[in-house]
């Protein structure tokens, strides 16, 4: 309301004398009588008066969205790819080292530690600035998935890169003293690693779901599964693609079994129910996470089957797992990007939450005056 007594739209407020007379007779409202009925008509809340003011659009000031949208470009998805290919990985190559696949453990290494390399850039380069990195070790907050997140990442970077180090050492220096230090060092500090790897590949989930996103807080207790599935997943391609055939029995059961907890947990978000789902199934998130599904599903099929006998399948299969594990990424991160641009996206849940407790209210209220 105005100071000159007028609402926003420019009408007299009630009480000033509306209508031509003074405010509560209705013999001067333009000679028509109102009434008001209670207790006959309920509003859209469940309340026993029916609501005068249509329900607001989902509209915001100037058209801006009610969230500011995360300002992380395609090197976050990338770097939530990669790190948890890094993870798996190196979980995979210690149990491909303590069961004597010494082809499968070094692809799980070096993979691993070159994905790991890669993550770390992708990450560092989305700060800006390198010191930034510096910055948040300064501070270890057990109440932040992010300073959670870095400590466990620096936790677990030293012992994937020694391990990935002594497969690379090369033939001449393997001889030597030092050579042989790092070899022998190599299996407890992939073992060392992996300790800290399922963290790895998780709180990346944890902490985009522990944000005012609408789409990554709506889906917090399927993301953590979404993720590990995937990184699972894209290990076993990785280990389908560069071990021997007769090495990479377990890559091809961990592609099973990586692909089935990604695809079962993607699906209960797409199945949760309020608006909020219609982020990730609809636009082009749902495209990415469709192909993703696609992908995912052929290359764990092809593990299964043709992957057994054939390099050409299981390089197939596994570049198509890895692929998969990509658009699950992107699709993700392109969903959460697109819930913060609609307003609907905030108000209305908020909305719906509203006039569940309403209903609650007057169904307990109706109870007590039964009583």
């Amino acid at each position: 309301m105005s100071g000159d007594g007028t609402t926003d739209e420019g009408r007299t407020a009630p009480g000033d004398g509306a209508g031509g007379g003074p405010a509560g007779n209705p013999s001067h409202n333009g000679g028509k009588h109102r009434r008001r009925k209670y207790g006959r008509n309920r509003g859209d809340d469940g309340s026993r008066e029916e609501s005068m003011v249509p329900r607001a659009e989902f509209q915001s000031y100037y058209g801006r969205p009610v969230l500011k949208p995360p300002v992380w470009e395609w090197k976050i998805p990338a770097y939530l790819f990669t790190g948890g290919l890094s993870a798996a990985s190196t979980m995979l190559s210690v149990g491909a080292d303590l069961t004597g696949r010494p082809g499968l453990a070094r692809t799980g290494r070096v993979g691993g530690a070159a994905a790991l390399a890669a993550s770390m850039y992708l990450l560092v380069a989305d700060l800006g600035r390198p010191f930034r990195f510096h910055h948040m070790m300064r501070v270890a907050k057990p109440s932040s998935p992010m300073s959670v997140g870095t400590w466990i990442l620096i936790a677990y970077s030293p012992g994937s890169m020694l391990a990935a180090t002594a497969e690379l050492l090369p033939a001449s220096l393997r001889g030597t003293l030092p050579g042989r230090l790092l070899r022998f060092a190599a299996r407890p500090a992939g073992m060392s690693a992996a300790v800290f790897a399922p963290g790895v590949a998780s709180y990346t989930a944890v902490l985009l779901a522990q944000t005012a996103v609408p789409a990554w807080n709506d889906a917090h207790r399927e993301l953590p599964f979404v993720f590990t599935g995937s990184a699972a997943a894209s290990a076993a391609g990785l280990g389908m693609v560069c071990a021997p055939l007769e090495e990479a029995g377990p890559a091809r059961r961990l592609a099973a079994i990586g692909a089935a907890v990604e695809i079962v947990a993607s699906r209960m978000i797409d199945r949760r129910p309020g608006f909020v789902t219609t982020a990730y199934t609809t636009g082009h998130p749902h495209h990415l996470r469709k192909a993703s599904e696609y992908l995912t599903l052929g290359g764990a099929l092809t593990a299964l089957t043709l992957a057994r006998r054939s390099r050409v399948a299981a390089a197939v299969g596994g570049l198509a797992l890895m692929a998969g594990s990509v658009f699950q990424r992107f699709g993700v991160f392109e969903a959460g990007v697109h819930s913060t641009k609609d307003p609907a996206y905030v108000v209305k849940p908020q909305r719906e939450r509203l006039d569940a407790r309403k209903r609650e209210e007057a169904e307990r209220a109706a109870e007590a005056s039964q009583e």
